[in-house]
């Protein structure tokens, strides 16, 4: 369904530049759009763009420069904010299937689904297990023992939840993911290695969205825990026992091991890993492909490198590697100098002492 620019304006509280009658038919990114569509321009470095694009209009900041007359601009306080409004106001919010059970979903005599669920073809509900109300379950998904999905989640295709898994409300759990298999305990003993029983559960609160093919382990003794609010790219590992702070992002290919503790609104990007049993405090920050070896804290510091230490402290030695090249060479130099001073000085004439 297209909208105006005034109505777009209107539900991102934004300002104009342009015609307010201009009609929008679809949304693209910079690069791509074309006449009839509304981009949007939040970082720098596709500032490029703003010359070549064919885009109808684009949402700005209020205080974003451009010559440009043939484009309409909305002007805004949070530019990406006001991108996700208008993806919502064309796109709306997803439709929840529609309720009841795929006549080949198996569901234990003693689970517990509300009738107002949505139980896809080849799912699997194991005994004492409980479904909320407007929870979708995706085909071929296997929900073991013992386990609880809270009211309006989202299970994609494949999914398995394993025995005493307990998910709160609103979560969204994507295609492929394990959640509740043992952990990586192991005594060695004569030579060999003894697994050790993994006892425990698995806690995800509400509002938790977790990526496609991630691993989250149950506790060995007690529970893995992940707070409320969290977000969790592809392709992550938690091991057991792990517990990750509300409002807490992890990026893709990233590994977290057995005990270690997130805070609250940390951010974890992609591919870092982090040894076991250490504390990240709050707000913490650690950039892509860094190793985590001990604990850090510090609300709002940026560790970077590997081990991890303070950006500033990462970039600073960074520098001074940069120049070893040109110390080595300056050194070089020096001793070349030093070596030819030598073999040009002449031994100072003894005096004969017999005569």
């Amino acid at each position: 369904m297209p909208f105006t620019l005034n109505e777009i304006a209107e539900a991102l509280e934004g300002t104009i530049d342009g015609d307010r009658s201009l009609l929008i038919e679809r949304l693209a990114t910079i690069e791509s759009a074309d006449e009839g569509s509304i981009t949007f321009l939040s970082n720098k470095r596709y500032e490029k763009y703003l010359a070549s694009t064919n885009a109808s209009a684009i949402i700005v900041s209020r205080n974003q420069r451009s010559e440009r007359k043939d484009i309409a601009f909305i002007r805004v306080d949070d530019p990406y904010h006001g991108f996700l409004k208008t993806l919502k106001l064309f796109h709306g919010e997803a439709s929840p299937p529609k309720p009841g059970v795929h006549q080949t979903a198996f569901i234990d005599d003693s689970a517990d689904v509300h009738p107002e669920a949505s139980i896809g073809p080849h799912v699997s509900i194991g005994a004492h297990s409980k479904i909320g109300a407007g929870t979708s379950i995706g085909a071929g998904a296997v929900i073991e023992e013992n386990c609880v999905i809270g009211d309006r989640c989202v299970i994609y295709p494949n999914v398995s939840i394993l025995a005493r898994t307990s998910i709160g409300l609103d979560s969204i759990i994507h295609a492929g993911t394990t959640i509740g298999s043992d952990g990586f305990g192991f005594v060695p003993t004569d030579g060999m290695y003894e697994k050790i029983p993994q006892i425990g559960g698995v806690i995800i609160e509400d509002n938790v969205e977790i990526g496609a093919n991630c691993t989250i382990d149950r506790g060995t003794i007690g529970n893995t825990i992940i707070r409320s609010g969290v977000k969790l790219d592809n392709l992550i590992q938690i091991a057991h026992n792990v517990e990750i702070g509300e409002n807490t992002v992890v990026a893709a290919q990233s590994g977290i091991s057995g005990s270690a503790s997130l805070g609250k609104n940390v951010v974890i990007a992609g591919q870092v890993g982090l040894v076991g049993h250490i504390e990240i405090g709050d707000r913490v920050t650690v950039t892509a492909q860094s190793g985590v070896s001990k604990s850090i804290h510090g609300e709002g510091k940026i560790f970077r490198g590997s081990p991890a230490r303070e950006i500033r402290d990462e970039l600073r030695q960074e520098a001074a590697i940069r120049q070893l090249p040109d110390l080595i060479a300056a050194v070089r130099e020096l001793e070349q100098l030093l070596q030819e001073d030598g073999e040009d000085a002449t031994p100072t004439d003894t005096p004969d002492t017999t005569s």
